[in-house]
Order: structure tokens, then sequence, then C-alpha cells
């Protein structure tokens, strides 16, 4: 929903938050003079000093970890499995032991003096690069300093208890192959690259100075790989199998318009049916699927139409789509804007955009529960490190519409299965968002049972003792 300028106004895209401050326009043009190539080679020299996972050392094992004493949630149940014990090796879970065997001899053995201990949490809906990169930083115009951030905040996602996430817009390609080869901690990603738009439409970043498009040449912001602009099948195509060919688990098209772009309102359109159904082929062909960014019914039957698998948003969707949501069986990733606390202020047509969503967030809601659709929770929080802390907080929302259970089931066990639908395109095969045998071990011991008190969850530096991502411990605060 942010529009920074020129650009990096993709890289706070859909954060419910940002306006165009003199610092903003400051920083973009600062950051209009890297190039992309120019800002990936500061990124790598500065973040990764060059090393790639493909290059780097393979890493050691992970230690055998046995969890006793513990209270475990399933990603399912409605309910506890008390008496349990979990062990974990190679990165997956071997055993949910009812009958607490002697542990294996070389085993880490974690008493959890029967705390709770469930999957880790997943993010359907997130940026990880300039999620908390705040405005003086952007005004730098250092890629260093920007990576450097999102570094961090990669960190305490994960100490959050996010241990998995799927990114929809910016070129994390590199940001994840890092995460991934033990280079930086952080959460698993499943990443959508650069979100491609039309001419005009939401994430089209150009400044005015850049219209119209010198023939072929890329603007910007697409030079910088957080956003492509397409006007026909041929090109459309074209964006779509770039960024599987850059490593995309899902592909993100932008179907309407959004809350902060000044040159594109909520209620206008982008792709023609005809295009988005070009596009979601090519994800076909790959084996895995496209979401689609929509607000209005108008734009939320058409991408439908298309054959889409996923609707990001749709918050002001009508009766009619919801029961068309329900009937062809299309995911809806909805995000739970409520309040001012959970988007930086606004200014200007930016800001009355975003009281109308947040005005239509219960009524969607309780339109979803009413249909039975199949929704996925996604905090799309962007562009403050004052704000990315509330990333578990926006999750407890959800007890507005669910009970706990089914609060936790959605972070789990529901958000994995949308995950899975990336099919052989999946970075990470593999079961996700549960606890049994052969699922990766990814794990929370918690000193709180959410089933009893989900607001515990919006305190994981109290709540959270344990944090396990791929079997390795990135947090406990329990003796051996």
């Amino acid at each position: 929903m942010i529009r920074v300028g020129s650009k990096y106004q993709h890289l706070v895209h859909n954060a419910g938050c940002g306006c165009l401050t003199p610092e903003l326009v400051q920083a973009s043009r600062r950051l209009d003079s890297l190039s992309r190539r120019g800002v990936l080679a500061g990124m790598g020299a500065a973040l990764f000093g060059g090393a790639v996972p493909a290059q780097a050392q393979p890493a050691a094992p992970p230690p055998k970890l046995v969890f006793r004493q513990v209270r475990v949630f399933d990603g399912r149940s409605d309910t506890l499995q008390r008496g349990a014990q979990v062990l974990v090796e190679g990165g997956r879970i071997t055993a949910v032991d009812a009958g607490n065997s002697p542990p294996p001899a070389d085993a880490r053995v974690i008493d959890c003096g029967d705390r709770v201990l469930m999957p880790g949490l997943i993010d359907a809906h997130w940026h990880s690069l300039f999620a908390a990169v705040p405005a003086h930083v952007l005004v730098s115009g250092d890629p260093a300093s920007i990576f450097t951030a999102s570094t961090a905040e990669a960190q305490r996602t994960l100490l959050r208890g996010f241990t998995t996430v799927r990114d929809l817009g910016g070129p994390v390609f590199t940001f994840k192959q890092a995460i991934d080869g033990g280079i930086i901690p952080g959460p698993r990603i499943y990443p959508s690259g650069a979100m491609i738009t039309t001419s005009g439409g939401h994430g089209d970043l150009r400044a005015l100075s850049e219209v119209p498009r010198d023939g072929g040449q890329l603007s910007l912001s697409e030079r910088f790989g957080g956003a492509m602009m397409v006007d026909g099948l041929g090109e459309i195509k074209m964006r779509v199998r770039e960024q599987l060919l850059q490593g995309a688990s899902q592909v993100k098209l932008v179907g309407s318009g959004g809350v902060s772009s000044p040159r594109s309102p909520l209620d206008m359109m982008t792709f023609s049916e005809t295009d988005l159904r070009a596009a979601i082929d090519v994800a076909r062909d790959w084996n895995t699927y496209v979401t689609v960014h929509a607000y209005l019914p108008p734009a939320v039957r058409r991408a439908v139409a298309a054959g889409a698998t996923c609707i990001e948003h749709a918050h002001l969707m009508d009766e009619e789509t919801a029961a068309l949501l329900a009937e062809k069986k299309v995911w809806l990733s909805i995000q739970p804007f409520l309040t001012d606390a959970d988007a930086i202020p606004l200014t200007g047509p930016s800001r009355d955009r975003m009281v109308q969503i947040m005005a239509a967030t219960p009524k969607a809601y309780e339109l979803a529960r009413k249909h039975g659709i199949k929704t996925a929770w996604g905090s799309d929080l962007l562009f403050s490190p004052e704000m990315t802390p509330r990333q578990p907080v926006m999750l407890t929302h959800l007890s507005h519409w669910y009970s706990n259970a089914e609060v936790l089931r959605m972070a789990t066990s529901v958000n994995a299965e949308l995950l899975a639908l990336s099919g052989l395109r999946n970075p990470y095969p593999g079961k996700l968002g549960v606890i049994e045998a052969g699922a990766l071990a990814d794990l929370l011991v918690l000193n709180e049972n959410p089933l009893d008190n989900i607001a515990g969850l919006a305190n994981p530096d109290k709540n959270l003792a344990v944090v396990v991502k791929d079997g390795r411990m990135f947090k406990n605060t329990l003796a051996a």
C-alpha cells in the first residue's frame, strides 16, 4: 500500500501504511541513482562477503533433540496431547512418542516442564526485505545499510516464532539463499520475486519523468527487481517465466489498485481476464500457482474467472463474491487491519482508502466464515522497525472471529496447505505446520498455553522459551 517515489516504492508495497513525505521523496531520488546490479553487488559485498550458499561449506548436521515433558499442539487438533515426548533428528521430527521411551544416547534432552510444544508460525503475506527499514536508512541510499537492517529483521522475525514466510514482493532470492545456506538467521522464505502489474496499475513505480516508456527500456524500479510492468500477452508470459527462472515458488499479479498508490485508486482494474489466464497458464506449466492482489468484487471475480488459485486482500468483497470464492475453492489471503495501530500514519487519499479497508475488514472475515472460504493469514507489515513487532499481535486479531484453536491452525497447518500448492517449485519439500513423524522440525515451546490465552503469542520475549527451525535451536531459555 506504500508509494515511496520512483524506485523503492515496491519495497513497502501493501504495508497498510505509508505516505509521500519529503523525506521519502528525497530517499527515492537518492536511490534512483543505483542500478539493480549496483544494489545487488553492494549487498553481496557488504552483507555476504561475496559468498553464496552454493559455494559455502556444508553445515554440520543438526543435533538429535528430545523434547520431554511437553503438551503437544499438533497443528490440527482442538486440544493438547499430554504426556508425550518429541524426537528430532536431521532436521525432521522422527517420532511423537507417547510411551516416553529412553532417548537416544547421543541426543540432547530438553526438559520442557509441561510447557506447550507447537509448530513454528507461518506468515502468508510478508515482505522480507525492507520490513524494518526506517526512513532515515532509505534516505542514506546505502544498499549495505538497507540489507543490514533487513538481516537484523529476519532474525527478529524468527525469534518472534515465525519460522516460515511467504514473500509477496521484492528481489529476495539472494536473501533467501543466504538464510538457507546458514549465512544469516531467518525464516524459510517462499519467494514471489517481482510483483507483476500493468502500466498505470498498482505497482507501477515510475516517476512521471519516466513516462512514457522509452521503447522497451526498463524503469529504475523494474531494474531493481521489485516490480515488472507488462501490457501484452507476450510480455506477461515472459515476466512470469523470469520470476520462476530466478526461483519463485509462486507468482504474484496485481489485479486492482492499492491503498496508497496516488495514481491507481482501489476501484481501477489492471489485467484483462485473457491476460490473467495467460499468466496463470504459464505458472501451471511450471507446476505452481498465481496469487492475485485485488480488493473490490470486480477485480476478485475477474481473477477467479481466469483461474487464480489465491486472492490477496479482498477486504471489500461482497456476498456474491464470497460465495464465488467458496464455490470455486479459491484461497483468500487476508490481513486483519483493524485500527490505526496496525498501520503507519497516512494522509490524504491514502488515509481515506485505509479507513475504508479497516472499516470493511470485519465484514470480510464474517463473509469468509459464513461461506467457508479457505482462508490464510498474513500480516503484511512493512517499512517500520516499530511496526514489525506487531506481527504476532496481528495474528491475535483473528480471535475476533475464530476460536484460539482455529487461530493456531490458520497460522500453522492451514497456511502450510497454501504453501504446498507451489508443488514442484516448493523450496522446502516436506510437511510444515504440523507436529508428526516425518514433518520438518520447525518447533516452538511456549511458557503459556495459547489454547487458553492466544494473546500470549503477542509477547514472544516472555512467552517463547524455545525456537527451533530445521532442527536447529535458535532460542532456548530452558536448561538442557
